[in-house]
């Protein structure tokens, strides 16, 4: 018995969705591999999506907007438009409660949005003073990290306003931040190709203490997204050189290269709620939900006319 394959209220509970460069997002059956629905997302190409917490809703980050589609009917328009942004919008994600969103983009601003209040333009506000890659919520929910296109890795405590700076390699583009759901580590991956992990050390009254803990090569051309396994136990990495490479916490020992020769660029990449599996978005228009443990590849998406570059994923669990 494969991934999804166990009873319809599981299935049920499943959300899995894919954008990129063709204008489209969609909704994938992800036992089976279908396309249950195509929305048409004409303004621009999806750079990140990302589902509510609730899976009521699925957020796509573009040109200058995030439109929030529900993901519960069948209307093909945007419920709502969120909007003020200059430029595109990178990234963007969900408080844990769903009661604010954050986002980032190349405007240089990383942006809070009120969900509860209905407003379409962010009331709070950072600038960086240069383009934003990623944006990070740390577990406690009061501090964000936001990676920039100069090499910066700010931190923004959301209670305090208060703001301080990394800078992992100078004049080196961060192209992705996460931290482990435990709140432990951070890590980044840069431009060219190396991953730095952080040790986060602090309590919910004070600012995250950032301790560098190790630096790697994790691939040979640009690193794209970093993300942790739900356990903490495991670190993914993707990159323009084809490949999702998993790498082992306990002691940054690669374990699995997940590669396809037609995959071409892999711009994003999901754990399965049990961390035994990975999906992966890459330039070839394909998703792939890949199996960690024998690097097979267990089944494949195919729909999009054009690179993949976003994926958004929750299941009963996550």
């Amino acid at each position: 018995m494969t991934m999804y394959e166990d009873n319809q209220s599981d299935k049920d509970q499943i959300v899995l969705a894919s954008g990129g460069y063709d204008h489209s997002i969609k909704i994938w059956e992800t036992h089976t591999g279908l396309c249950q629905r195509t929305v048409q997302h004409v303004d621009s190409q999806v750079n990140a999506l990302e589902i509510t917490p609730d899976k009521q809703f699925v957020a796509a980050a573009s040109y200058q907007h995030i439109y929030m589609y529900d993901l519960g009917s069948n209307n093909p328009s945007p419920v709502i438009n969120f909007e003020g942004a200059a430029k595109n919008i990178t990234d963007i994600g969900f408080q844990q409660d769903g009661k604010w969103m954050y986002s980032g983009g190349e405007d240089c601003k990383a942006r809070i949005w009120d969900l509860k209040e209905s407003q379409t333009q962010a009331p709070r506000c950072y600038y960086t003073g240069n383009p934003i890659t990623s944006v990070c919520l740390h577990p406690n929910q009061v501090e964000l990290f936001i990676g920039d296109q100069n090499g910066v890795v700010h931190r923004w405590d959301l209670k305090t306003d208060q703001t301080d700076q990394i800078i992992p390699e100078q004049d080196t583009m961060v192209l992705d931040i996460a931290i482990d759901p435990l709140g432990q580590y951070m890590a980044c991956v840069n431009s060219k190709g190396r991953c730095y992990l952080w040790e986060l050390q602090g309590s919910f009254d004070e600012p995250t203490k950032v301790k560098p803990k190790f630096k790697f090569d994790a691939h040979n051309k640009y690193a794209l997204k970093v993300l942790f396994s739900h356990d903490s136990q495991l670190l993914a990495t993707t990159s323009a050189d084809q490949t999702v490479k998993i790498w082992a916490m306990r002691d940054y020992s690669l374990i699995a290269e997940l590669k396809q020769e037609s995959q071409r660029w892999v711009w994003d990449a999901a754990f399965s709620a049990d961390d035994q599996y990975i999906f992966s978005a890459s330039s070839d228009g394909l998703v792939r939900l890949w199996n960690v443990k024998n690097e097979n590849i267990e089944r494949e998406y195919s729909g999009h006319q054009k690179a993949v570059t976003a994926l958004a994923f929750r299941d009963a669990t996550c």
